[in-house]
């Protein structure tokens, strides 16, 4: 695992939890994979899973937690994550150092050779994830393999293979690999709802590169939030899981598993001051993840809807914005402290200053409990919001959309579909002609693409794409590719024609 430990007041955060939404993960289309909100664990069915029971207790009424760990750590895997320089990246490395045979005799780099002056080396992390299917899905964290040119998953009896990456949600921390073969072992999901305070439960995971080990706690608390931010200022989605079984680098993607050895959790960070175990770690629940992974499994990307409402802890929200929240009468539930510009619930008749306090009946106490409960819905699904408006107790049902304003379910954008190009690198002909070190010609566009509407045409010379400089074919894909699969899904272009004229185009992969 990447050590990316970011500080947020007395703690450090031992998962780089990406960027996202203040907003829930939602379901599927009811009727391509029979899936019902009201029955939100059948997304287990999209892996086909046969859960199973275990003897939680001893003859003797004590916890059991042998068979539990017996049944567990044969599905839990080691993942090692190589990140390989890019193209760019490396030139960069070997421009920082003066390769003495170059200055002195003039050999340049001696046939090709860099000597390892300032070349950057592959980067390599651990972690953990869960086999789920007996046909090789992997859950696992999204910062254990972010980035990853190459992914190693190592099983308990020490046999090797190289995953693919399915789909990642950065959102919520969770990815989904996939390996080849039949009769993995697996964990069956488990019901995270029916945690209570107090229960024991079991990590599984990989700390330190041991493998295969298990430790024992309990649930300390649900619904947890405020553990630190992502990168970029954005919240993310947050629920957890607390407990303090024992959590420590390399346990991220691990499982957190109930006495009967249903999967209910997937351990993500801690809580510690220096960077291992210190008390209490947190893990994702499998009401989150697993639709997550469910979704990412059929439509290649997580049906997300939203409120449209911008909302705080009612104590933070009495600090933060006491005129606000001087006439509040309840402690608990999500303040309402603004809307998006578009948003079902001011729509359906929340106002500014309401608290939330139930979502479908179901009770919420703070900000973690509200996303974890509209995190069973997807866009076009109604559910009865309880609002507590100055100690009025009201019903209202909203209609959740999608963050375009409808209730479209959301294909996996291939960026590069979208744009109908071909790239191809300069030659250092061309790179002499130019007057430039760096960029990428557009070899082709198609009829039907985003290039040849916006106007782009054949020969024009790529400089940069969202800031980045790009100087390979492959370079300008990742880039284009990457922001296809993100939340903001614009292209900004900057390059010039071969006669000189310099342009700028903004592309939308979303419209």
């Amino acid at each position: 695992m990447k050590k990316l430990w970011k500080n947020a007041s007395t703690y450090i955060v031992a998962a780089l939890i990406s960027v996202g939404a203040s907003y829930g993960t939602f379901s599927y289309l009811n009727g391509r994979s029979n899936y019902s909100t009201s029955d939100v664990f059948s997304y287990a069915k999209e892996f086909n899973q046969e859960n199973v029971h275990l003897a939680s207790l001893t003859s003797e009424g004590y916890p059991d937690f042998t068979k539990a760990a017996e049944s567990t750590v044969h599905a839990v895997v080691h993942i090692k994550s190589t990140v390989k320089p890019t193209a760019q990246e490396s030139r960069r490395g070997r421009q920082q150092m003066i390769d003495p045979f170059e200055y002195f005799f003039g050999f340049g780099d001696r046939g090709g050779q860099d000597f390892g002056y300032g070349t950057p080396k592959p980067s390599v992390g651990f972690g953990s994830g869960v086999i789920i299917s007996n046909d090789g899905y992997i859950i696992t964290n999204n910062h254990v393999i972010d980035k990853a040119t190459e992914i190693e998953i190592t099983m308990n009896d020490n046999s090797k293979y190289t995953a693919k990456l399915v789909g990642a949600d950065p959102t919520t921390d969770i990815a989904l690999l996939k390996i080849e073969g039949k009769e993995f072992p697996y964990i069956p999901f488990g019901n995270s709802d029916n945690l209570k305070v107090g229960e024991w439960v079991l990590a599984v995971g990989n700390p330190f590169n041991l493998t295969s080990t298990v430790t024992a706690g309990i649930v300390s608390a649900k619904g947890r939030g405020n553990i630190g931010q992502g990168q970029g200022g954005d919240m993310t989605i947050q629920s957890f899981i607390q407990t303090d079984a024992a959590i420590n680098p390399g346990n991220s993607g691990g499982a957190l598993v109930n006495t009967d050895g249903q999967l209910v959790g997937i351990n993500t960070a801690i809580y510690s001051q220096t960077g291992n175990f210190a008390g209490y770690g947190f893990a994702v629940p499998i009401s989150i993840a697993g639709k997550v992974v469910a979704d990412i499994k059929e439509y290649g990307t997580v049906q997300r809807a939203v409120l449209g409402v911008m909302i705080s802890d009612v104590a933070v929200a009495e600090e933060a914005s006491p005129e606000k929240a001087k006439n509040l009468k309840v402690k608990e539930g999500a303040f309402v402290g603004g809307f998006a510009e578009r948003s079902p619930a001011k729509e359906a008749g929340v106002t500014e200053g309401d608290v939330i306090t139930a979502v479908n009946n179901t009770k919420v106490r703070n900000v973690g409990e509200l996303q974890e409960q509209v995190n069973r819905y997807r866009p076009g699904d109604k559910v009865d919001l309880t609002i507590d408006r100055y100690g009025s107790q009201k019903k209202i049902t909203v209609e959740l959309k999608n963050s375009s304003g409808n209730t479209s379910v959301v294909k996996k954008t291939d960026g590069l579909a979208i744009i109908g190009a071909a790239f191809k690198e300069l030659t250092p002909e061309q790179k002499k002609q130019y007057g430039v070190s760096y960029g990428v010609q557009v070899a082709g566009v198609d009829n039907g693409g985003r290039f040849k509407k916006e106007g782009i045409e054949k020969g024009f010379i790529i400089m940069k794409i969202n800031n980045q400089s790009v100087s390979s074919s492959e370079e300008a894909e990742s880039i284009i590719q990457s922001v296809g699969k993100s939340q903001d899904k614009g292209l900004f272009i900057s390059g010039f024609y071969p006669n000189g004229r310099t342009r700028y185009y903004a592309i939308d992969l979303g419209e």
